[in-house]
């Protein structure tokens, strides 16, 4: 296969793609079921409560995303994936129980939220460069962009099918479903062949590696930026389920089912995002810095919208833009950085892509009840424009380049990295800031 489907050609990533896609449309599912009943069934409309189980989902990645990017850079990623995947299907098994016996209140879904996010921070890291290990680096971007669809595809599904059980079952069984989801999960990727995975290098075990890491980091001026527009983004523009959620019930008076549908329009929009990412090769920071201006306009319009379906309609656009964001800045970082120390990269990019979420979704959710909804979507749109903008002044000042999207990059330098024992690459070479994107991975240009 080539173009848009290559990574297809794997049969292991096929594996992959098929319990991803149960596993993720389960756990949309779950979300939507999660935002509903506290808005509705354990709060009086409260969009400050959804909020907060945003927050207590999501802040956990800040404290345990490192480890979980230390341990993936040394680990059996297969192995350990399969053992987060079966703890959030207990977990999963155990809410959706306590709901449908009567035996939940607002205290435990907070709980039950602090823990799925425990797992899910600290699986993140394995999720990510597993991709890696199943495709290699020449379809790694490819691969990274069909997940990207892959996940919203389930986004397209799992807010439908979680509507309309909401509208005919008690919302246990929802979250049983999501339980019953991973173990598709778990028997997909028990399936594949690990003769077939793609070598890739695992870090030794030294002293002062999570500081080798964030010492990395900061030498990157192109993956500073990265983090620096993504965390801003994510921390108030990003909170999709939380405004599709106040903006269904305090604007436009809609219930379980309509709701469902608002998420997956907005799902529509991301699968086409993802598909055109996957097609780039080399998506780079330019591309990055694109999609926020785009995605600041189109949650703009968003927020104004006049009616249910046209703001129903505008989802598509808003999550075309969100997808196209979000697998550019992903696959900028898994192109750029070698695969050594990958998963210490990616966990701290997780720290701020989700660890944002905790404290912007409280503050969101205060906007919608205190301003009204439109205001929590215009307040993202605002924010996102802004830092895009600042982003590309920066990088037209101190890279000396215009952000368009026809430029090729200069590959970074390499050095020894003492502190840790690893030789790493070092993406800025004194007196000199690099462009967007760096060398592939795996390979440094001295």
């Amino acid at each position: 296969m080539s173009g848009t489907f290559a990574s297809f050609a794997v049969r292991n990533y096929r594996l992959w793609f098929i319990g991803a896609l149960f596993g993720n449309t389960g756990t949309w599912m779950q979300r939507v079921a999660q935002d509903w009943i506290v808005l509705t069934v354990f709060s009086d409309d409260n969009g400050l409560a959804v909020g907060v189980v945003t927050a207590l989902q999501f802040g956990p990645t800040l404290v345990i995303s490192p480890i979980g990017g230390l341990l993936a850079d040394r680990l059996n990623r297969r192995r350990v994936y399969l053992i987060t995947q079966a703890v959030q299907a207990v977990l999963s098994f155990a809410l959706g129980a306590l709901l449908l016996a009567g035996q939940m209140n607002l205290a435990g879904i907070y709980l039950f939220a602090v823990l799925t996010g425990l797992v899910a921070g600290f699986e993140a890291p394995f999720f990510q460069t597993f991709v890696g290990q199943l495709v290699g680096a020449r379809l790694l971007a490819n691969a990274v962009g069909l997940n990207s669809a892959n996940f919203n595809v389930a986004r397209m599904v799992g807010p439908a099918a979680a509507g309309l059980a909401l509208a005919v079952w008690p919302a246990g069984w929802v979250f049983l479903a999501n339980g019953l989801s991973f173990v598709f999960t778990v028997g997909a990727v028990s399936l594949m062949r690990p003769a077939e995975f793609k070598s890739m290098p695992s870090a030794p075990r030294a002293k002062g590696q999570l500081r080798a890491g964030l010492s990395y980091v900061r030498r990157r001026s192109d993956i500073l930026v990265v983090f620096v527009v993504i965390g801003v983004v994510s921390c108030f523009g990003l909170n999709s389920q939380l405004t599709m959620g106040v903006m269904a019930r305090g604007v436009f008076d809609r219930q379980a089912g309509d709701y469902g549908v608002l998420g997956s329009l907005f799902a529509v929009g991301a699968v086409i995002g993802a598909l055109l990412v996957a097609r780039r090769r080399r998506p780079r920071v330019r591309l990055v810095l694109g999609g926020t201006i785009a995605f600041a306009i189109a949650s703009g319009v968003s927020a104004l919208a006049p009616n249910y379906w046209s703001y129903a309609a505008s989802g598509v656009l808003v999550g075309a833009c969100t997808l196209t964001l979000i697998t550019a800045a992903n696959s900028t970082l898994q192109l750029s950085v070698p695969p050594q120390i990958r998963g210490r990269v990616l966990s701290i990019y997780m720290m701020v892509f989700i660890g944002a979420t905790p404290i912007g979704a409280p503050a969101v959710g205060w906007i919608a009840d205190a301003w009204g909804p439109r205001w929590s979507i215009g307040v993202g749109s605002i924010a996102s424009l802004a830092i895009g903008l600042a982003a590309m002044i920066w990088a037209k000042v101190h890279w000396k380049v215009e952000v368009r999207f026809d430029q090729l990059l200069p590959p970074h330098l390499s050095v020894a990295n003492p502190a840790a024992g690893e030789h790493l690459p070092d993406a800025d070479p004194p007196g000199r800031e690099p462009p967007a994107g760096g060398a592939p991975p795996g390979r440094c240009n001295k």
